[in-house]
């Protein structure tokens, strides 16, 4: 997909103090409503005719609101950080114990059957150019990783990279493994396993686990 001219970046037609016609926040609206489920369906590689089809809007009307494809990802993987940060601060609120399991197991639960979510976590070819809502995510985890480990649910070695690293790849499996509900079920068990305390381990030189 390639920027149409004389755009300079999304929703910009408008102009930046200008608000938008009622009928072109429809349009962006519909047209956000369509990307979601083809991304989702089909990752990165869902065309833009396609998501102009669904909305049942030109081509051009999607390049209007979103210059480049990259654009309309960036919305898409923005509401879908945005969603994610609003979920993980309120298992936090209410399971601080468990919020961090819960919330893997919902996010390895949506990446079998959404391709967006691996796509953002993941970030494969995909420049979504969020830098500053990717923080906060990760600062979200973080934040449910370290209630954990208060509480002793977590061992305390675990790192945040560690984590983030399980969730991309657990979710890239679950997508492009095929994994039914029972061996994403199992997996999880195995993985939690692995990072809640055992009596019979303490902590080496480096973070490293040392078995007894």
């Amino acid at each position: 997909m390639s920027p149409q001219p004389a755009t300079t970046g999304p929703d910009q037609a408008t102009g930046p103090d200008r608000p938008m016609r009622a009928d072109a926040r429809r349009n962006r609206a519909r047209i956000l409503e369509a990307a979601e489920q083809v991304f989702a369906e089909q990752g990165a590689s869902g065309s833009t005719e396609e998501v102009a089809r669904r909305a049942g809007v030109a081509v051009g009307t999607v390049f209007r609101h979103f210059p480049t494809k990259d654009d309309l990802l960036a919305a898409i993987m923005k509401n879908l950080l945005e969603q994610l940060v609003t979920e993980a601060g309120a298992l936090s609120a209410s399971e601080p114990r468990t919020a961090l399991f819960t919330f893997f197991t919902r996010i390895v639960e949506q990446a079998a059957a959404r391709k967006s979510v691996v796509d953002l976590l993941t970030r494969n070819g995909v420049d979504i150019r969020l830098p500053e809502l990717v923080t906060v995510f990760a600062g979200t985890v973080d934040g449910m990783l370290r209630q954990a480990q208060a509480a002793g649910t977590v061992d305390p070695a675990v790192r945040l990279p560690e984590v983030m690293a399980l969730l991309a790849s657990t979710s890239q499996g679950a997508l492009y493994g095929g994994w039914d509900r029972d061996l994403r079920h199992r997996t999880l068990d195995v993985v939690f396993a692995g990072l809640t305390p055992r009596p019979d381990r303490s902590i080496g030189t480096a973070g490293q686990h040392v078995d007894r």
